[in-house]
């Protein structure tokens, strides 16, 4: 049997045999809040500058994860958080954005662009064990009628399917795709009112739905997907100039006072080498003309007042579990869904039209198709490498915190530095609940079984961070990661299609001593390559991955 079909084996036990020890009399709600495109280091509790107060009391309350990880982009990482499983196995082998460019991976299974029907349904299974199962936010896991949130178990949901689009409500007449979008409220098509800006919308309506079913006394799921802060730049007007002059300094200047913050924190050691910028056509502030530093210290100034933004709405919902009496029986997790995003996306998913209005002025405001760069998206994933669409750890590796229930205990504050995966979530979830992790089949239909383990022993500091061994695979970018050795074939952006057309530049890192994947071991270590390489054959078989061609030594 393969290395990695033991290890999905060994999992699926790891996470049935303890339940007992965490079932709670009364079964804990969950709450999961998803940003979208935050880098590492974006949150004050994570070394940056931005203001987010909601946050920091969740994570001294809680534990901070410096070794989790998501999958380079949304749609994968949505996918293995919803099925527990690894992406290529239920659908999203690569974007649905993605596949009519990529006739080779068309009909191609575990490439179908939505979660497919060898997927388990965390959220279907928390709601056979007796949960109430609300949804609001960004859903990107299929358009079609069956394909939505409430084909897969909620409850209740209003949702974006699509992803990515205005923050504010969509522009009449535009031509921009990020006006063009599909919103639906329990599978139903749904028009966002006048006054709606993302965040803001989301948080009321999963208020709203908890609220509703507060008199069946049943526990809650409840999914905050928030769209904040991914492309395009916007933010209500009273948090717009908050953060005016700040990055008057600049990318190094920025990045520098976040690494010395990460050191002072705990979260990097003092001797930590960080990431060098990428080598990539984006000039340097030194580059840069008087004009063009006033547009890019606009840019972050604007999405720092989102994710400000975001931790006020995220606060709205602590404080209203708060007011119920149910948040010390809530567990609370926080974490984006892949590293800072670096690409152009107005350049050419979404190009602007006639009605849209980049000015200096208007950046921020409604009618504005702006993002923030590759060079901010390097200061948001400090300190590592690379960005989002990579499987750099700066692609990959992101904030997450988490909030345990008072019954579990455990010290607040902590800083966990163990190993964990999106698709350990809803193996977590299901342990939490006391609801059985399922196996290859539910209701007599074959699924794919779940391939993440429960962190909850981790969490609740009752046994280290599990040190086995993952791969994972995203337009031809890849990694395999046993330990604290990395072997990883990742690329920065360039504009070129995303798409798995070159062969793997295969690098060696250990992390534990170089996490800013600043030095490739590969020459010295030739027999630990080669045995991650072996490890990437089986992932590969088992996966169903689809590699690029003429790949040297297969």
């Amino acid at each position: 049997m393969k290395r990695f079909k033991r290890a999905a084996t060994a999992a699926m036990l790891a996470c049935v045999l303890p339940q007992a020890a965490f079932a709670a009399s009364s079964p804990p709600n969950i709450l999961l809040i998803l940003a979208d495109d935050l880098g590492f280091s974006d949150i004050t509790s994570y070394g940056g500058e931005i203001e987010t107060p909601s946050l920091d009391q969740l994570a001294g309350e809680g534990v901070r994860l410096t070794g989790f990880y998501a999958a380079p982009t949304c749609s994968p990482t949505r996918a293995m958080l919803m099925s527990g499983t690894d992406n290529h196995l239920v659908g999203l082998g690569t974007m649905a954005e993605v596949l009519p460019f990529a006739k080779d991976l068309q009909g191609r299974p575990g490439y179908e662009g939505h979660l497919n029907d060898q997927a388990h349904s965390v959220v279907q299974l928390l709601r056979d064990g007796g949960y109430a199962t609300y949804m609001a936010g960004k859903w990107h896991l299929g358009q079609a009628d069956d394909q939505g949130p409430h084909a897969w178990g909620f409850d209740r949901s209003v949702t974006l399917l699509e992803g990515g689009a205005s923050h504010f409500k969509p522009l009449p007449g535009s031509k921009v795709r990020i006006e063009n979008v599909s919103y639906r409220e329990d599978g139903k098509p749904f028009e966002v009112p006048e006054d709606f800006f993302s965040s803001d919308f989301y948080t009321d309506k999963l208020i709203d739905y908890i609220e509703s079913g507060r008199e069946t006394g049943k526990p809650f799921f409840a999914y905050a997907a928030y769209t904040a802060p991914h492309w395009p730049l916007h933010a209500p007007q009273e948090y717009l100039d908050k953060y005016k002059g700040r990055y008057d300094g600049g990318y190094d200047a920025i990045r520098h006072e976040r690494i010395e913050r990460l050191k002072s924190l705990g979260l990097i050691d003092p001797q930590f080498a960080a990431a060098l910028p990428a080598p990539v056509p984006s000039p340097q502030w030194q580059q840069l003309s008087v004009e063009e530093r006033q547009l890019q210290a606009r840019k972050m100034e604007v999405y720092a007042a989102m994710v400000d933004h975001l931790d006020m709405n995220i606060g709205r919902l602590v404080d209203y579990l708060k007011k119920i009496g149910a948040y010390d029986n809530t567990l609370i997790v926080f974490m984006s869904d892949n590293g800072a995003a670096g690409e152009d996306h107005a350049k050419g998913y979404s190009p602007a039209d006639e009605n849209t209005d980049n000015s200096l002025a208007n950046i921020g405001h409604k009618g504005s198709n702006i993002n923030y760069g590759y060079r901010w998206a390097e200061v948001s994933a400090t300190p590592f490498s690379l960005v989002k669409g990579t499987t750099a750890e700066g692609g990959i590796a992101v904030p997450t915190i988490v909030r345990l229930p008072a019954s579990l205990g455990g010290e607040g504050g902590r800083i966990l530095r163990g190993f964990g995966r999106v698709d350990d979530l809803a193996p977590t979830f299901l342990e939490l609940a006391g609801v059985p992790v399922p196996g290859a089949s539910y209701r007599g239909q074959p699924k794919q079984p779940m391939t993440g383990q429960s962190l909850l022993g981790m969490l609740a500091g009752k046994e280290p961070g599990a040190a086995r061994p993952v791969a994972g695979e995203l337009f031809g970018q890849a990694y395999v990661r046993d330990g604290d050795w990395k072997l990883v074939a990742a690329r920065a952006p360039d504009g070129s299609p995303p798409l798995p057309d070159r062969p793997y530049d295969w690098k060696l890192y250990n992390l534990a001593e170089d996490r800013g994947e600043t030095t490739d071991l590969s020459a010295r270590y030739p027999a630990k390559v080669e045995a991650l390489k072996a490890q990437w054959r089986s992932y590969v078989e088992w996966a169903g991955v689809a590699e690029p061609p003429s790949q040297p030594g297969r």
